[in-house]
């Protein structure tokens, strides 16, 4: 259909004339100096505009330049030649990494990788829900305060830090003597025997998960909640007031009144998590895994290290290596569109 300028103009049937309508008119010049408003509230918020500049350049170094290095997965690796010089290859990479001499670690990777997001997700998630819950209803602002900064210290200590200190307290038989104070308390509660304990539960891939889950909400459970209890202070008085009128308790409360309120941020949050559900880093997995325990510890990053810096840096698995990555992260966006699209469709809260 062809537009009319009768269709934006109105028509004055007393003096036969057509007028803009006031509202078209205000939306027209909005529009028309749309980008001379966008460069004033620039110069006029300059300060603001100049805090994001070190991070726009973060992500310009570590985020987009590297992409570039995305095209070795499809040429052969030449640790002379620069990537753009280097052979084209098409996807034998991918094809050795699903199918070839690379899939037996690939796919136990990928099982190890999905299994500990999993898992995290099942346990880990909920735990800063659960604790930020507990801050609200503690009273005094100095036990709260107190109690905020020992369940945020594990997050400011490094990875290396955090898996010595794990390791201590299990005291794996091959670099100290003796079983930790985490061993011999479950030799006595009898949930491993003696003889496991010495050995090293950090040798025994059976335990290696479960080691991994409860040292990360150790480490990042209280830091977690810091957006939940932001949340949950926000929430009006005056719905608690309701709430007690009706004769609610506490539990009620947290029910029918603080859990309703931040749903939109746990389900903003969960959409986040989901994403990084295939995105473990190899920092920690390192530090805690060894030969005994690939079975259930390596997983995608730290089978990218090995084969691009360790036992592949000689044998040209870099490409591999890449490919391995790319893959990783391919289904991580995946994932973020499919959760964001259940989230929109379920509770009409989304990312986008």
């Amino acid at each position: 259909m062809r537009a009319k300028g009768s269709d934006y103009l109105i028509y004055d049937e007393e003096t036969g004339k057509y007028s803009q309508d006031p509202e078209q008119a205000v939306r027209d010049d909005v529009e028309k100096h749309y980008w001379l408003n966008v460069g004033r509230a620039i110069v006029k918020d300059w300060r603001l505009y100049l805090m994001l500049v070190p991070m726009l350049l973060v992500f310009l170094f570590w985020r987009y330049f590297p992409m570039y290095e995305l095209l070795g997965c499809f040429k052969v690796y030449d640790v002379v030649k620069p990537v753009s010089e280097q052979v084209y290859s098409g996807f034998s990479s991918f094809k050795t990494l699903i199918l070839g001499s690379q899939a037996t670690s690939f796919w136990r990777a990928l099982r190890n990788t999905f299994l500990l997001s999993f898992y995290g997700l099942c346990f880990g998630f909920p735990m800063p829900i659960i604790l930020a819950l507990f801050f609200n209803e503690i009273r005094s602002n100095i036990a709260r305060s107190v109690y905020q900064v020992l369940t945020y210290l594990p997050k400011f200590m490094s990875t290396v830090v955090m898996t010595s200190l794990v390791t201590l307290l299990i005291k794996q038989g091959s670099l100290t003597s003796g079983m930790g104070v985490i061993s011999q308390l479950l030799v006595k509660m009898g949930a491993i025997t003696e003889e496991v304990g010495r050995s090293g539960l950090l040798r025994n891939p059976s335990f290696f998960r479960a080691i991994y889950q409860i040292s990360g909400i150790w480490e990042g459970a209280g830091y977690d909640s810091i957006v939940y209890f932001a949340a949950i202070i926000a929430i009006s008085p005056t719905s608690y007031e309701a709430a007690q009128i009706d004769g609610a308790g506490k539990m009620s409360q947290m029910r029918y009144v603080v859990l309703p309120s931040i749903l939109s941020t746990i389900v903003i949050m969960l959409i986040t998590r989901i994403g990084s559900l295939l995105s473990i880093g190899y920092e920690k997995v390192i530090l805690l895994y060894n030969t005994d325990t690939y079975m259930t510890a390596d997983v995608v990053s730290t089978l990218s290290y090995r084969l691009g810096m360790g036992e592949g840096s000689a044998a040209g698995l870099k490409g591999i290596a890449s490919a391995a990555e790319m893959m990783n992260n391919v289904v991580g966006m995946l994932l973020v569109i499919g959760a964001n699209t259940i989230a929109r469709k379920a509770s009409n809260v989304s990312l986008y």
